[in-house]
């Protein structure tokens, strides 16, 4: 199943994806969208189930995506998590021991087909397609075996990045991942019972079809369940927390020269496990 977030004449709804097509959440949820977040645990996502296999009653052409965030209490980023984006780094040659981690805030991302901004501030806006989990039930100091069972499902993140805002302080990188628009995440959340394994995800970024990064999590340093036993080990998950599970290598910063997003650019994350988050570029 997969759950959007829509915009229909101007109010907020999820919607239940299947083969047939959208069904309108509403009569599980209430007139709160908000309402999804308790919704992402086994059993909620077992009850939204099934309407997915009702009739249509949502024309998706007379909607539009939204930011595919079921009001998360904190997104948090791992950075520099596929093997071979450590070796992009001058001390590549020893893995990490730790995720590096930071945060980023709800309004930094855009919805599926919405533009990414480049803003005014800077000309170095970059590309990170990344697999990011949902969390569908909390807990603190959680094992590793139980981890998967803690997966509401799993959707696409471009971790756009201002590059060199990234820079503007010593040891953090907080004000370079969170210009507002400058990110996308969508277009919906496949839930976790479609995808089965998490250890061999194809990942694909495209700009103007150019593929820029292509990879697998069966690459990551740190799989999605050490990332969930890991961090829950110093705070608490709560449903629809968001964890971004890092990029691959073949970002624009990586090129010499560097080659940075720019308007009328269109950049597309893959995963066939998933689907496709798109948008396009433009000036703010």
């Amino acid at each position: 199943m997969k759950l959007a977030k829509l915009d229909r004449s101007g109010q907020t709804i999820w919607a239940a994806i299947g083969d047939n097509g959208a069904v309108d959440l509403t009569p599980a949820l209430g007139v709160d969208p908000r309402a999804i977040r308790d919704h992402l645990p086994p059993d909620g996502i077992a009850s939204l189930s099934e309407y997915s296999g009702r009739s249509p009653d949502i024309d998706l052409e007379e909607c539009v995506f939204g930011p595919c965030l079921p009001e998360p209490r904190k997104i948090i980023c791992v950075g520099v998590n596929y093997q071979n984006r450590n070796e992009e780094y001058r001390d590549g040659s020893e893995l990490p021991k730790y995720p590096s981690l930071f945060f980023r805030s709800p309004t930094s991302f855009a919805a599926d087909g919405q533009p990414l901004v480049r803003p005014r501030e800077s000309e170095q806006l970059d590309y990170e397609g990344e697999i990011a989990i949902v969390v569908g039930k909390g807990g603190r100091r959680i094992t590793r075996e139980q981890a998967a069972s803690h997966i509401a499902g799993l959707t696409l993140i471009n971790e756009g990045t201002i590059r060199d805002w990234v820079r503007h302080a010593k040891f953090n990188v907080t004000q370079g991942k969170n210009f507002d628009s400058s990110g996308s995440i969508g277009p919906w959340i496949v839930t976790a019972d479609e995808i089965g394994s998490f250890d061999a995800l194809k990942l694909e970024t495209r700009v103007n079809g150019e593929v820029r990064q292509s990879d697998s999590t069966a690459n990551l340093i740190f799989p999605f369940e050490h990332l969930i036993g890991y961090i829950s080990s110093f705070m608490t998950l709560e449903p629809g927390d968001i964890i971004s599970t890092g990029t691959p290598p073949g970002a624009g910063a990586r090129f010499d020269p560097p080659i940075y997003l720019k308007p009328g650019d269109v950049v597309e994350v893959s995963s066939p496990s998933i689907g496709t988050l798109r948008n396009g570029i433009v000036d703010g």
